[in-house]
């Protein structure tokens, strides 16, 4: 396979990381990548954002927000590529929120499991887990699901 350019065309990003045009447009609008513009106006990345954009995709499927993704890159110096190191700083500030999403899951299917079982899969009219609704007083939204810090039931 011939080396790759120093500079690539869209084509050829979209070709490598396997990210759409239409992505990788909204990630450069967002600052999450850049790119040069060539004479003709056309877009030119440099070859580091494939490993960028994989980075970014990886840090999507772990459930960050496009928002953590961009303050975390922005912690590098002059849009530099992430390195292994990078990542494994960056993986630990992120550990806790992990943590507690997985916790939250984890909740979640053994509850929904229980309640799936009664079969009445209605929280408000419950009589197993919500009798008199008295749930309410933890206020709005899914309370046996928020961490205890969050204001939700200790589990």
């Amino acid at each position: 396979m011939p080396k790759l350019p120093d500079m690539l065309t869209i084509g050829e990003v979209v070709q490598r990381s396997g990210v759409p045009h239409t992505a990788l447009r909204f990630y450069e609008e967002r600052g999450l990548v850049a790119s040069e513009r060539t004479t003709g106006n056309q877009r030119r990345y440099p070859r580091a954002v494939l490993r960028r954009l994989a980075f970014i995709r990886t840090a999507q499927r772990v459930g960050l927000s496009l928002e953590e993704i961009r303050d975390a890159l922005a912690t590098l110096p002059d849009q530099r590529t992430p390195t292994k190191a990078d990542w494994a700083r960056l993986s630990q500030l992120w550990r806790a929120e992990l943590d507690a999403r997985i916790d939250a899951l984890h909740r979640l299917r053994e509850r929904l499991t229980g309640c799936i079982g009664c079969g009445c899969l209605s929280l408000k009219t419950c009589t197993l887990i919500n009798l008199d609704d008295r749930l309410a007083r933890f206020g709005p939204g899914a309370p046996l699901l928020k961490p205890v810090a969050e204001g939700g039931l200790p589990t």
